[in-house]
């Protein structure tokens, strides 16, 4: 199951949960923001610890790829991208922290403004459900070798409609990309 079809039926499952649980109770409701405001904590926490470790490690491999060319501009050609391991991961890890942050603000507005309650607890299970997919935790904290779907650089999650396509690494786009990159340097 993709990540995007997975996140659907996770997030199916939680509203028709949400349903039963009785937001009017008043102790029901602070124990929904007490679990969600721990859940973005612990996010934060773990996301901070990861970067940590990474830090730690400094792992100065060479990593180099060719990023696709962006969605709204297919035209385009892809973009060469020459990291290290430690800096791609913390990139890694930085995007995720922006998806918890992006989270919090949606769900400042929709409990804290519109009085939504349900996201309440449908944005905690999507949190861990988050944790879970979390590819430098899995390296990282669990130990997982780098290998297969942890394969640096990261392909991209299958959107609902369709496959992303994920960075080329094969030595014949690096060395295209290259050969582009200093033709620009010498005009």
């Amino acid at each position: 199951m993709s990540g995007a079809v997975a996140n659907l039926a996770i997030s199916l499952g939680a509203m028709q949960v949400a349903r039963k649980i009785p937001f009017d109770d008043p102790e029901v409701l602070n124990y929904a923001r007490i679990g969600y405001v721990a859940t973005q904590l612990t996010l934060l926490g773990i996301y901070y610890y990861v970067s940590m470790v990474i830090k730690k490690k400094n792992d100065q491999t060479v990593l180099k790829y060719v990023e696709p060319p962006s969605a709204m501009a297919p035209q385009e050609e892809g973009k060469l991208v020459t990291t290290t391991v430690r800096d791609y991961d913390l990139a890694e890890v930085s995007k995720l922290l922006r998806a918890v942050y992006m989270g919090i603000l949606m769900m400042a507005f929709l409990h804290g403004y519109m009085k939504f309650t349900q996201p309440l607890f449908i944005q905690s299970l999507m949190g861990l459900k988050g944790l879970y997919d979390a590819k430098p935790l899995a390296i990282h904290i669990l130990g997982k070798p780098a290998e297969g779907e942890l394969k640096r650089p990261f392909k991209a999650a299958p959107g609902i409609f369709g496959g992303a396509t994920g960075p080329q690494t094969d030595k014949a786009a690096i060395t295209e990309a290259e050969k582009k990159v200093g033709g620009k340097k010498d005009d």
